[in-house]
């Protein structure tokens, strides 16, 4: 199992060298070129996605002893793939000196504190939308043990109905024998006058 782990480890190395060079590339770049090159480090992505996920499992079938150490291994993995990916969604919106030019012209340069502040933005913007990311799967585990404490919340009051019918025989049952007592005295106290 640890075999099938390496070869993970291996092909997590070659994608991740892969990704960091095309993540390096995309400022550069600008149009079509640049859609297809994000495209491509987005399928690569999930692609590495994959391998942790398999990897994961992989974790999970090696024996206590040695899992450990596999497992710090996955989480640093992990991180780094954290971290590609925030380089990745900063160098879709990150330009090269040469697309600022274009851009901005020739005096691109005495409107630098404006593309500094764009970009300052922009990251602020990016890390408030991982923040709302995080809060909307919260708030998405949340509703789902709201929804499972409501099936259990309706299992427990079915099971109190049945108890409280079940009480309610006994109690029948009991009047029943208590009445039946009654008359059987009556009956012995009448034989016994006899």
């Amino acid at each position: 199992m640890s075999s099938d782990f390496e070869t993970y480890e291996q092909d997590f190395g070659t994608l991740t060298a892969e990704i960091t060079n095309k993540v390096g590339r995309i400022p550069k770049l600008s149009g079509e070129e640049k859609t297809q090159l994000v495209v491509n480090v987005d399928k690569q992505l999930e692609e590495v996605r994959e391998l942790l996920e398999q990897m994961d499992l992989e974790v999970r079938e090696i024996p206590a002893q040695s899992r450990a150490m596999y497992s710090t291994r996955l989480r640093s993995y992990k991180q780094e793939m954290d971290k590609l990916e925030k380089d990745f969604k900063r160098s879709r919106i990150a330009y090269s000196d040469e697309v600022r030019t274009d851009l901005l012209g020739e005096d691109g340069a005495s409107s630098e504190s404006q593309l500094i502040k764009l970009r300052e933005e922009r990251a602020h913007l990016l890390d408030n939308t991982e923040m709302l990311e995080r809060s909307s799967r919260r708030l998405a585990a949340g509703y789902q043990i709201a929804v499972e404490t409501e099936q259990v919340g309706q299992e427990i009051l079915s099971n109190l109905n049945s108890d409280r019918e079940k009480i309610q025989r006994s109690r029948d049952r009991l009047r029943e024998t208590d009445a039946n007592l009654g008359k059987s005295s009556r009956i012995l106290t009448a034989m016994l006058r006899r």
